[in-house]
């Protein structure tokens, strides 16, 4: 069963010279391997391991096929009958032709102890400094950012599903600690309210009667949970997962009305980032993007763009589902400042874009970020033709505003915005205001007009932002971040990458870095073997399009 026979840096004669004849042009595995060595090695791995005992197979060949696994798509049997049957693997992986491999339980365990020591970005980072040191990525010139959406790996479920499975969940793990307990807490009636899982289950379809039931379900939680702080409860109960996790969500779901239990309103919910969807996936949490809504986490992918090398993922990271985009910009910048790539000109869609973002980019790494800014609005707007901040000509010296109508602003104070950001509050009066010939254009407050200011610096910024994405030339120059959709469209669909194979935010977070090694290593080979990309899909309608009509400007 021991793996260690020959080091990673040494393919076998045997071995090398069948799989040059079998494959005289090579294949993936092989390729990668010419190209970029061995990648791995065990020492990258000790920290995972303790002194004594040492795993009789060899981390940096286990890294290696987990990346190739992710490749291929194979599950973990699949993965380890290749290691014993294919000549490619072998070669890949320094293996004698006899070698007959490793159970497949040893995948599973290498990722646990991935996911407890927090390393599955090393196993990223091998293969992109295997690429960096062959001359394949290099820092600066443009890279592109975006993200998409990944579904957890448990069923979806909605709210009334939601409690009565948390309760079932409760109720099931009980039974196992302590069953006899827990026979003399129940009622009867709950063996038919909770022994079949919700799918199996039929629900009232009128609205008030779901209500009911949930009502109902919510009492019945409340039972248990000042059953289990009873002192005749048995020790520990109250400290298992899916109590701890009933407990969680009987705060966030009901609330007591007159003495009795009862549903939250929408409105009165936790926000998203905090409320529970399942039992079976604490870390899930539910995110929206325009008309689409699920359950699970989101995953940005970072990647150059030129057309001289390959275009290989720089960074990928997994947040939770609701995490704006805007809020995990900085820490790619770090990441990718860590990994010396970072790039001259950073494009992103206007989910990632804000004025301190741009600022902060341009100050502390030397970095111009592309991307639309949001346009200004007017609250109160009573015409189509109305004021934004750029018709105010601000004297920040002065500490003053000048109005397009000619008059000055009367006050002028330092303020905090709604995400305890530094801003500033500019007013102007109402006596200059009511009179104003431009006022339907500027406001319809009875107390004036007001303005809110970011600070000088980031203030600028938007003013120039604003003027040049109405320019053709931004316009081709933002046009390359289109590339990036490609990207994901390829990680989707060639990858897996929609759809959590685990639970849990840390080992989706490990399933993407493999994967991210994946889709690198296949361009990787795309370029070695001269593959073009593949053109961007047109209709055939859409190809009669007049020369020069393009309204997005992407002629």
């Amino acid at each position: 069963m021991s793996l260690r026979g020959v080091g990673l840096a040494e393919i076998p004669e045997e071995t090398a010279r069948v799989a040059r004849a079998v494959f005289p042009k090579g294949c993936l595995a092989m390729r990668v391997r010419d190209t970029l060595g061995p990648v791995f090695a065990d020492a990258q791995f000790d920290e995972l391991f303790p002194v004594r005992g040492r795993p009789a197979v060899s981390p940096a060949r286990l890294a290696l096929v987990s990346v190739l696994q992710f490749a291929e798509g194979l599950t973990d049997r699949q993965a380890a009958h290749a290691v014993r049957s294919r000549l490619d693997w072998k070669y890949a992986l320094s293996l004698e032709l006899t070698d007959t491999g490793f159970d497949f339980s040893v995948l599973s365990e290498f990722r646990g102890r991935l996911v407890d020591g927090d390393a599955g970005r090393e196993v990223f980072d091998a293969v992109l400094r295997a690429a960096g040191e062959a001359g394949l990525v290099k820092p600066g010139k443009r890279q592109r950012t975006d993200a998409t959406h990944v579904l957890a790996a448990t069923r979806d479920l909605n709210r009334l599903e939601f409690v009565v499975e948390t309760l079932r969940a409760a109720l099931n793990q009980l039974a196992e600690e302590a069953g006899d307990w827990l026979v003399r807490v129940a009622a009867p009636e709950w063996f038919d309210r909770y022994s079949a899982r919700p799918e199996d289950s039929r629900f009232p379809s009128r609205w008030a009667a779901r209500v009911e039931h949930g009502d109902q379900c919510g009492a019945d939680g409340i039972v248990v949970l000042e059953a289990l702080r009873s002192p005749a409860a048995p020790p520990g109960l109250r400290s298992l997962p899916a109590v701890e996790f009933l407990r969680q969500t009987w705060v966030q779901q009901f609330h007591h009305v007159n003495g009795a239990v009862r549903w939250r309103e929408p409105k009165n919910l936790p926000p998203g980032l905090i409320r529970l969807r399942t039992p079976h996936e604490p870390e899930a949490r539910t995110g929206s993007k325009r008309d689409l809504g699920w359950s699970g986490y989101k995953v940005h992918l970072s990647e150059t763009c030129e057309p001289d090398a390959p275009h290989l993922i720089t960074h990928i990271h997994t947040t939770p589902a609701p995490v704006n985009d805007v809020v995990v910009l900085e820490d790619i910048h770090t990441a990718l400042a860590e990994r010396g790539l970072l790039p001259d000109e950073h494009l992103v869609d206007a989910g990632y874009v804000d004025a301190e973002q741009i600022h902060h980019a341009r100050r502390d790494h030397s970095m111009e970020l592309v991307g639309p800014v949001k346009a200004t609005s007017v609250k109160g707007q009573v015409s189509g033709d109305f004021f934004d901040n750029t018709h105010f000509t601000v004297d920040w010296d002065q500490r003053q505003a000048v109005c397009p109508g000619g008059q000055s602003s009367v006050s002028w104070r330092e303020a905090q915005s709604h995400r305890d950001t530094p801003v500033t509050r500019v007013r102007f009066a109402a006596r200059h205001c009511g009179p104003c010939k431009l006022r339907t254009s500027c406001t319809d407050a009875q107390t004036g007009r007001n303005l809110t200011l970011r600070p000088q610096a980031e203030h600028d910024i938007l003013q120039q932002a604003r003027i040049e994405q109405d320019s053709d030339r931004w316009r081709h120059r933002y046009g390359h971040r289109a590339g990036v959709e490609g990207t994901i469209s390829q990680g989707v669909q060639a990858f897996g990458l929609r759809r959590s194979r685990y639970r849990g935010l840390a080992k989706t977070r490990l399933q993407h870095h493999f994967t991210g090694a994946a889709i690198n290593l296949a361009r990787l080979d795309a370029w070695l073997t001269g593959r073009p990309l593949a053109r961007t899909r047109v209709s055939p309608f859409a190809a009669l399009r007049p020369a020069g009509s393009d309204p997005a400007g992407r002629n």
